[in-house]
């Protein structure tokens, strides 16, 4: 009799044990932040993605179609925070937190920062809520880019948001504003992060 009941026990325990192993698989489209910090190593920028890859897809023209509306990524639509006034493209933008969105054709991209927070791919999407539409010329990239990426790269005190996937990439210049900077080399405190 005791050595039913230990066997039941050993049967059971090595069942939850097995169930209690299992992991989700990994997304399909990863999640990722990117972080742009002043001169001053205050915080500036932070971008909120998803990660789609390429494989083996077409993707501008088909996957993502040109002349239409794109979150930018996967899931949910991306999420750009400007830690102080901006110049995106010679165009000011106020501190806060916005979705990117985009249009991809040909061989321009129409840059949009929205004033919606948090939208699950394009359904909370409205144009009246468009703080910012600007164009970007489209280039090629020296290598195909298996997944979708958005880099930050400072050019002389300035910065480029880099957005690539496939075999086309856009550079979208960044810069503060006069203001912050007067701001920062004044030493003047600003809001940071309490998370990334």
């Amino acid at each position: 009799m005791n050595c039913k009941f230990a066997f039941i026990i050993l049967c059971v325990s090595v069942l939850f044990t097995s169930k209690a192993q299992e992991f989700s698989d990994i997304d399909k489209s990863p999640m990722d932040a990117v972080m742009a910090r002043a001169k001053d190593n205050s915080s500036l920028m932070r971008i909120i993605y998803s990660r789609p890859y390429k494989r083996n897809r077409k993707i501008f023209g088909e996957l993502v179609p040109y002349d239409s509306l794109w979150r930018t990524g996967a899931n949910e639509a991306t999420e750009i925070r400007f830690y102080r006034d901006v110049l995106v493209n010679q165009q000011k933008i106020k501190k806060g937190t916005y979705t990117l969105f985009t249009i991809p054709h040909e061989n321009e991209w129409t840059i949009i920062i929205n004033s919606v927070e948090k939208s699950w791919g394009l359904t909370d999407y409205n144009k009246e809520n468009d703080v910012l539409r600007t164009k970007v010329k489209s280039l090629f990239t020296a290598a195909p880019v298996e997944q979708f990426s958005i880099s930050i790269r400072k050019n002389n005190g300035n910065f480029n948001l880099l957005m690539g996937w496939d075999d086309r990439f856009v550079q979208l210049p960044i810069e503060l504003t006069q203001e912050e900077k007067d701001n920062i080399n004044q030493g003047a405190d600003t809001e940071q992060p309490d998370e990334i």
